[in-house]
């Protein structure tokens, strides 16, 4: 709890600061968290250009996209962006946390909902400790804060690539079966397929964008998706797509199979059975249409995921009631 009110008077101070920032840019004061404000300031009085208006108040858009593409125009959007991403990060994790803690054990203790999600994985809430923030910086500082009682440790386990694992077994990509069977890095294998380079020469760049590629199929990401995900021209991310599956072929007939068998019977199934109804999928809307696409394609990998996990849990378990371990399963 001391970590944590010492990192909230930090993240204040920050916050503080940046508002003045803004706030010299903006050559005013105005409340940073108003979406009606502060569209007022970028595009009327600063003049940057305007997204269309959308809702029924016919207000600007001040989404997270919206700001991240005017960065380059203005330097106040990327500090409002910081400064929404620090009000976040102090107002659920850093000050919810301690407000959480039993006075009885002093400690956090989460609720599991077995069939909240409609994928099939277990949530957490209150606290929600699935979703603590490890990418940034100040991410892995709120997780330093979760300490085990004396003379314990923390001991993570995870499955490697399991989405991509169940698509090479579903789908039966001989590509994708291949690089799995030899322990391949399946980021440079891809990475390599779809720039037509040997996987020595490889940069860590297209790795990278190789693994959006990858995450991207699983969860049916556009060509605009995957540009903005990338920064890179819509063009472009398109001929990763394309190229993807010239080489993956395997993986598109998977795809438009699975797609073809939902629209015939309203549902999808995991591996192990577990069935869920998508009624949208014959929508005469594109986009909720589209959106049952993308969950025909995913639900089955993501899960049968949530089904191996919860088996793993489950014999892991009896594994812990024999006795013969000093431990206990937390997350």
């Amino acid at each position: 709890v001391a970590v944590l009110a010492g990192l909230s008077r930090r993240m204040q101070a920050d916050i503080e600061r940046l508002s003045g920032e803004i706030y010299l840019l903006a050559g005013r004061q105005f409340n940073i968290n108003s979406p009606q404000q502060l569209g007022k300031v970028l595009f009327e009085e600063l003049g940057l250009p305007a997204p269309a208006k959308t809702g029924k108040t016919k207000a600007y858009s001040t989404a997270a996209d919206v700001l991240e593409g005017l960065a380059a125009q203005h330097p106040i959007a990327a500090k409002v962006v910081e400064y929404r991403q620090l009000a976040k990060l102090k107002g659920t994790y850093v000050d919810a946390l301690p407000a959480l803690v039993n006075p009885a054990t002093g400690r956090v203790h989460t609720s599991f909902n077995a069939a909240g999600a409609a994928t099939g994985r277990l949530s957490s809430s209150n606290p929600n400790l699935q979703n603590i923030p490890i990418r940034t910086e100040l991410g892995r500082e709120i997780r330093a804060a979760f300490v085990p009682r004396e003379g314990w440790q923390f001991v993570v386990a995870d499955y490697s690539q399991i989405e991509l694992r169940l698509l090479a077994h579903m789908s039966q990509d001989p590509l994708l079966l291949e690089a799995f069977r030899n322990g391949e890095d399946i980021h440079t294998r891809t990475a390599a397929e779809v720039f037509g380079v040997p996987p020595l020469l490889v940069t860590p760049g297209q790795r990278r964008n190789a693994k959006a590629v990858n995450f991207g199929i699983i969860y049916g990401l556009s060509a605009f998706g995957l540009a903005s995900q990338l920064g890179i021209p819509q063009g472009e991310a398109q001929e990763y797509i394309r190229s993807y599956f010239e080489r993956y072929a395997g993986v598109k007939r998977f795809i438009d199979r699975q797609i073809a068998e939902v629209r015939r019977t309203g549902e999808t199934r995991t591996l192990f059975g577990r069935r869920r109804a998508i009624p949208d999928i014959n929508s005469k809307n594109p986009s909720a249409r589209g959106f049952a696409e993308r969950t025909a394609v995913n639900t089955p990998l993501q899960g049968t995921a949530a089904d191996l996990i919860k088996l793993a849990m489950v014999r892991i378990d009896g594994e812990l009631q024999s006795g013969r371990w000093q431990a206990a399963m937390l997350l």
